[in-house]
């Protein structure tokens, strides 16, 4: 059998390589096994992906594996989100309050062979092209398939660490073993992806530093922008359109012709920046967006579910892989307080899994935010009167945007407060159109009753 200090990933994508490399510095032995090929081979085709933003979480993991200089390298920062309305003004809503409360846009494919390279030289071999099959907890044994050949590779185990995405097939199998209760509820809405290529300078087309949104109700566009001075474009629309709505909708914007419709009509602005608006529309399958919930992450301590396989969550607060990161460092933390694996596999779960759920229910509550309130000027008076509270009460009122994503403040944490903070602005905006004449001594008192001082608050 493999020594105590060995563990096998399953999965070689962000979180997968992160925990090889946190878990090497800690002297483990780790070996990867990925079922797709090699990121870093030219051709090699990776899928879809949603831009990624980078934030405090996950920065801080980064750091700590000691590869965030690498990483920011190829980061470009977003200082917030410029809506462009329909009638052709763009506006910018910052993030925070400066230049230090910004995020990050990250492409997975510049991100990925950064990571795996960062773990092969922190001392862990990574295998591609082995997709786990089955699994034999009781013996220690699993067996691998090579999908190019079909030809089986087995392997002995003590411990498997899921690393392996929404997907996860180690989840798959300890659910057969141990009957896990699991549960995934997707949106009625999914996405595609689109491109705009550099402008003929080599330059950016748009606006680099920020999130590019174009909010339209039920559905929505967004840009991110590339190192390479690109914007990966993301369509989300509704499966079917609601009844009476008219609003657009997969199942009636199929041809190129019709997504130009649409984006001659929504999005004008961002039409002539996608020349191959019609190609990729017709040629991109739409992805499905979906929430995952486990009622159990780990099974003793022979295997145990990071990031995605434990808790796949929609994209829309931009911190799937923030969170996943955060994972990452918890457990290994957990393992070093833990005399063995199946203590410090509990303790991580008890940590992390109400954390997961809230910032789970925080991504679905930010889609409507991004696709409707965010242009809405009820919604405006109350970020205007978020950001004075906040510099009236620093240590109390800490906008939700920040907790999430400029602090580690943990992720239930941020949930509560955000949720009492939103009462307290509801009440203090109801019937009104600006904050003249506000009461803000009696806000004041609601504040000092409401919400206790919050360490790392500024």
């Amino acid at each position: 059998m493999p020594g105590e200090r060995e563990l096998v990933l399953v999965g070689a994508g962000l979180a997968g390589c992160l925990l090889a490399i946190l878990l090497c510095r800690r002297g483990w032995k780790v070996t990867v096994y990925e079922r797709r090929g090699d990121p870093r081979v030219k051709g090699y085709e990776s899928g879809r992906s949603i831009n990624l933003a980078l934030a405090e979480r996950g920065r801080h993991a980064l750091e700590q594996a000691g590869v965030l200089e690498a990483v920011m390298r190829q980061a470009v920062m977003m200082r917030g989100r410029m809506v462009h309305g329909r009638d052709g003004p763009t506006r910018l809503h910052r993030y925070g309050r400066d230049d230090s409360e910004v995020i990050w846009s990250v492409h997975r494919a510049d991100l990925n062979p950064t990571l795996l390279e960062a773990a092969e030289r922190a001392g862990a071999p990574v295998h591609f092209h082995r997709r786990l099959h089955t699994v034999d907890f009781d013996a220690g044994y699993a067996r691998l398939i090579d999908d190019r050949d079909d030809q089986p590779h087995d392997i002995r185990f003590r411990t498997l660490v899921g690393t392996d995405g929404a997907g996860s097939a180690l989840r798959a199998a300890m659910v057969r073993k141990a009957g896990l209760v699991e549960r995934t509820e997707f949106l009625d809405h999914s996405y595609k992806e689109l491109t705009i290529p550099p402008a003929a300078d080599g330059g950016f087309r748009m606006e680099p530093h920020a999130l590019h949104i174009w909010p339209r109700g039920r559905y929505m566009c967004i840009a991110l922008p590339n190192d390479e001075r690109t914007f990966t474009v993301t369509v989300f629309l509704p499966n079917q359109a609601a009844p009476g709505s008219g609003d657009p909708c997969f199942a009636s914007v199929r041809s190129g012709a019709e997504v130009r419709a649409l984006f001659d009509r929504d999005f004008p602005d961002a039409l002539p920046l996608i020349p191959d608006l019609e190609r990729d529309w017709e040629h991109h399958p739409p992805g499905l967006l979906g929430t995952l919930y486990l009622d159990r992450w780990h099974l003793d301590g022979r295997a145990v579910l990071v990031g995605d396989a434990a808790h796949a969550m929609v994209p829309f607060h931009g911190q799937g892989m923030n969170c996943a990161f955060e994972d990452c460092l918890a457990m290994v933390e957990a393992m070093e307080r833990h005399g063995s694996l199946e203590a410090a596999f509990a303790a991580y779960e008890v940590e992390r899994k109400p954390n997961a759920a809230a910032i789970q229910a925080m991504a679905l509550e930010n889609y409507i935010e991004m696709r409707d309130r965010v242009d809405d000027a009820g919604f405006q008076l109350q970020r205007e009167l978020e950001l004075a509270l906040q510099q009236r009460h620093p240590q109390r009122f800490v906008p939700h945007y920040t907790m999430v994503t400029f602090m580690r403040v943990p992720y239930a944490v941020a949930l509560w407060r955000s949720q009492v903070q939103r009462q307290i602005l509801t009440e203090a905006t109801r019937g009104r159109a600006s904050l003249d004449g506000i009461d803000w001594e009696a806000l004041a008192r609601a504040v000092r009753e409401r919400l206790p001082p919050l360490e790392g608050a500024r």
